[in-house]
């Protein structure tokens, strides 16, 4: 049997808390170690606690989820970190990537969805929710002319890689194995000089390389 995910869930608000931890548990390998009803709590919490993941609302008093993310990913940079929030998407957002927080998705995501994402994040790969993505690149502009090279595989790849599915969904709808999907993925990575999948899409939308339908 594999060791349950283990998660950290920091909102000020006391349902929005255990309306997601009731919700969480019923999930047989995720293991909610643990709440906190702000950031300044929530970052000793998760230095004590060591969860897998934290969950973090964006706005909340005395430290924010931003600060808390960026607090935490210098003091403790093995632990994934999954923001939530319920309002509109700012430009704390692309900063946030930028730093390489593995998740982003809003209040509202589907209890099935939330729970992909989480699964997402725990094997190493970025979850950032459709809407969030779409708003975050409406207001990326491109910067630079970098060449980047891709196959036309790749380019499948890649396009795969800005929507929801999992490497393992991937390889099903391109009919081919999960790790020649990574093996791709990796040199996608690797030609737009970005650490991971979310990170990736962003780029390449920058460079116009990729553009997603409205």
């Amino acid at each position: 049997m594999s060791e349950s995910i283990r998660l950290l869930i920091v909102d000020d608000h006391a349902v929005v808390r255990k309306g997601l931890a009731m919700v969480l548990r019923l999930e047989s390998d995720l293991e909610v170690i643990g709440e906190a009803e702000n950031g300044r709590v929530g970052l000793e919490a998760a230095q004590s606690l060591k969860p897998d993941i934290v969950l973090v609302d964006l706005v909340m008093p005395e430290m924010d989820g931003q600060e808390m993310a960026l607090a935490l990913r210098k003091a403790a940079p093995t632990i994934k970190i999954m923001m939530l929030t319920g309002t509109e998407v700012d430009d704390r957002v692309i900063d946030l990537v930028a730093v390489g927080i593995e998740g982003y998705v809003l209040k509202n995501i589907e209890p099935a969805e939330l729970i992909r994402a989480i699964h997402a994040i725990h094997h190493g790969e970025a979850y950032l929710h459709p809407d969030v993505m779409k708003k975050v690149l409406g207001r990326m502009k491109a910067q630079h002319d970098t060449e980047v090279t891709l196959t036309h595989r790749e380019m499948e790849v890649l396009e795969w890689m800005a929507t929801p599915n999992t490497y393992k969904q991937i390889a099903g709808h391109l009919s081919v194995g999960e790790e020649t999907i990574r093996t791709h993925a990796k040199s996608i990575l690797e030609k737009l000089h970005q650490p991971n999948r979310a990170q990736a899409v962003l780029t390449a939308m920058k460079l116009k390389i990729l553009k997603l339908e409205e």
